[in-house]
């Protein structure tokens, strides 16, 4: 049951942190997005201002051009700017150039210059490092003067966006260890009521079957008694007898299974009493051999193939137990004239165990609960008398005990088949010490 709590507490601290990682990722892709955003329009609104401004001496550029009669006219004057009344917007990592209707560059002024061909219209770019503005300009009759192309470098935003990155990265990284802790106390601690409510569950359990254990095996022996004298046994009274006989038998093997069940809850990787490497073959004939009588008491074949020298490493005391309850399971549910197949196979690091039969089947939704304690499918497998629903359940904890696994396959009214998965042992007879 512990197992189940450690998986439990797991699966809440992960959903706890996907959680919490899915809202500081949207939450900082927004801060993100929204930062970059306005920065952007705040640069945008800086360029249009200084283009709007620098429009205005565009036919004073013109007029320069023709009069000195060059191609491209000086950018400065004597002083190292030009005096006119943009100068008060212009900032070092901006550029500016003044072009005619045809695209002819007529003046400039700034370090930071576009390369790109120029646009004929209102165009916004973000060319390497650089963002560009370029805006038509025209005359009181709506006549084509020319061009404005306003360049800011993007250098320094494009660090401060870098470090705003890492930033929200690194705080980002810091919140979800920080929730993760968190998340880990409060799963810890919500779970803590549930856990101690299981312990004192395994504990009952536990007290009680080893209670119940005395009476019971006094029952036992009183009515083992009263059969042994017969003559003492009114005749009416021999079918109660028999009763109570099968009842006490039947209770007996359920307090023996509540009671291994809550031995081994929690402890499946450390409970094995003596470990050894043991030839897992010669394990599934003895069993077979003991099932024998019974299936031939319903006329049931039970066919072989086993595969020589198949050895694991594990407690042979608890893996008889566990193709005991397997092959006693499809005897069990197996009908008169029925058949019964137990195979053992080897591959590179299992020994594959597979029992079938063509019983009753189990239906495909009800498959998943096949391992359930005290689960027995209705109506088919709650017909039969014998068995109370754990011998599967001890099955799989022994598997896993073992670092294994059963894995099961059933067609209602076809059979069923359960496949136990071991890991192969390269010791032959080999005492395992347990650490």
């Amino acid at each position: 049951m512990r197992s189940e709590l450690r998986l439990l507490r797991w699966r809440l601290l992960l959903s706890s942190l996907g959680v919490m990682g899915a809202m500081l990722v949207a939450t900082g892709l927004a801060v993100h997005q929204f930062i970059v955003f306005s920065v952007s329009q705040r640069l945008d609104r800086r360029l249009a201002i200084l283009a709007d401004a620098a429009a205005h001496s565009l036919p004073d550029i013109k007029a320069q051009s023709m009069t000195l009669g060059i191609k491209t006219p000086p950018s400065t004057d004597n002083d190292g700017d030009l005096d006119i009344p943009w100068q008060n917007l212009f900032q070092p990592q901006q550029g500016l150039e003044w072009f005619d209707a045809n695209g002819k560059r007529l003046g400039r002024a700034g370090k930071h210059l576009s390369n790109t061909p120029l646009v004929p219209k209102f165009h916004i770019e973000n060319s390497q490092f650089m963002r560009v503005l370029t805006i038509p300009v025209h005359a009181p009759d709506k006549t084509l003067q020319g061009y404005v192309r306003v360049s800011e470098s993007t250098v320094a935003i494009t660090e401060e966006i870098n470090r705003l990155q890492w930033g929200l990265a690194s705080g980002g990284l810091v919140a979800l260890i920080l929730s993760g802790v968190g998340s880990w106390w409060l799963t810890k601690q919500s779970l803590l009521p549930i856990e101690q409510n299981f312990q004192k569950l395994e504990q009952f359990t536990a007290d009680a079957s080893h209670e119940l254990r005395s009476p019971l095996t006094v029952i036992k022996t009183s009515v083992e008694v009263m059969e042994s004298h017969p003559e003492r046994v009114h005749p009416a009274d021999v079918k109660k007898l028999q009763a109570i006989a099968s009842a006490t038998d039947q209770m007996t093997q359920l307090v023996e299974d509540l009671l291994w069940l809550a031995r081994n809850d929690g402890y499946r990787r450390s409970r094995l009493t003596s470990v050894l490497s043991l030839p897992l073959d010669e394990l599934l004939e003895e069993i077979i051999d003991i099932f024998i009588p019974q299936a031939q008491a319903k006329q049931i074949t039970i066919k072989t193939n086993l595969a020589a020298r198949s050895y694991v490493q594990g407690d042979p005391h608890q893996l008889k137990r566990l193709f005991t309850n397997l092959l006693g399971n499809a005897l069990q549910y197996t009908p008169e004239s029925g058949t019964v197949i137990v195979s053992a196979t080897n591959s590179d690091k299992w020994v594959v165990v597979r029992v079938e039969d063509n019983g009753i089947g189990i239906a495909q939704e009800h498959l998943s609960l096949v391992f359930d304690r005290f689960w027995r499918a209705d109506p088919a497998r709650g017909k039969a008398k014998e068995g109370v629903g754990l011998g599967l359940a001890i099955a799989l904890s022994i598997a896993q005990s073992h670092h294994g696994n059963i894995t099961v396959t059933s067609q209602l009214g076809e059979g069923s088949c359960f496949q136990v998965c071991l890991p192969i042992s390269w010791v032959n007879s080999t005492i395992i010490p347990i650490l």
